[in-house]
C-alpha cells in the first residue's frame, strides 16, 4: 500500500478526514445556521492562507531569489514553478473574495461592511469594509494586472523581449503593491473579529 502522504491529493484526503473525525468528536458539526457560516468562515480563511502564502512567497522567496539563479536554471522557475503558483494564486483570491462575501451576507453585516460601516454596524463594520475593500483591490490586481502582465513575462503569451521586461516590471511592482496591503488587510480582519 502506497504512503498517501507521498502525493497532494492524498495529503488533502487525509487532512480532511481528520478535520470531520476532530469536528465529530468535539460535537463541533451541525447542519444549522451557525455551523453553515462557520463553515465559510473556514474556507474563507482557507482560501486566504493559500493566497497570501503564495503572495509572500513570491515576494520574500522567488523574487529576490531569481538574481541568484544561474540562467541555465532559471527555466525550471518559469516554466513550471511560476505557472503552477500563479494557478493557484489567482484561483485562491478569487476564493478568498467569494467566500468573504457569503460569509458577510451570512452573518448580515454585508451592506454595512460594504459601505465601510456609514449605514451601520459601527468600528467592526468600518474595519471588516475596509478590509473587504482592499482586499477587493488586491484581487482585481491579481486578475487584471499581476496575471496578464505574467502572462508575457513567462512567456505564456507572445511578446517582444521589451514588452516582456516591462510586463515583469508591472507585475513585481503589483504584487508588492498587494504585499503592502495584506499587512492592513489582515490587521484589520482579525481586528473586526477581536477588539470589536
Amino acid at each position: 500500500m502506497a504512503n498517501p502522504l507521498e502525493k497532494l491529493q492524498g495529503t488533502i484526503i487525509l487532512g480532511l478526514i481528520i478535520t470531520i473525525i476532530l469536528a465529530i468528536l468535539l460535537h463541533a458539526f451541525a447542519l444549522d445556521y451557525i455551523w453553515v457560516a462557520f463553515f465559510f468562515r473556514w474556507l474563507h480563511v482557507l482560501s486566504a492562507v493559500m493566497w497570501i502564502g503564495l503572495l509572500w512567497y513570491f515576494n520574500f522567496v522567488q523574487t529576490p531569489s531569481m538574481p541568484k539563479i544561474p540562467d541555465d536554471q532559471k527555466p525550471a522557475i518559469s516554466k513550471v514553478i511560476a505557472p503552477t503558483a500563479l494557478f493557484w494564486f489567482r484561483w485562491a483570491a478569487l476564493s478568498t473574495v467569494v467566500t468573504g462575501l457569503i460569509l458577510a451576507w451570512l452573518n448580515g453585516y454585508i451592506g454595512d461592511a460594504l459601505t465601510l460601516g456609514l449605514a451601520g454596524g459601527g468600528a467592526k463594520a468600518s474595519a471588516i469594509g475596509a478590509g473587504m475593500w482592499l482586499a477587493l483591490i488586491m484581487a482585481y490586481n491579481v486578475w487584471f494586472i499581476i496575471w496578464p502582465n505574467q502572462k508575457k513575462a513567462l512567456g505564456m503569451v507572445e511578446a517582444t523581449a521589451d514588452e516582456k521586461k516591462k510586463a515583469a516590471r508591472m507585475a513585481m511592482i503589483t504584487s508588492r503593491v498587494n504585499t503592502m496591503l495584506s499587512i492592513p488587510v489582515i490587521y484589520l480582519m482579525v481586528s473586526a473579529q477581536n477588539l470589536f
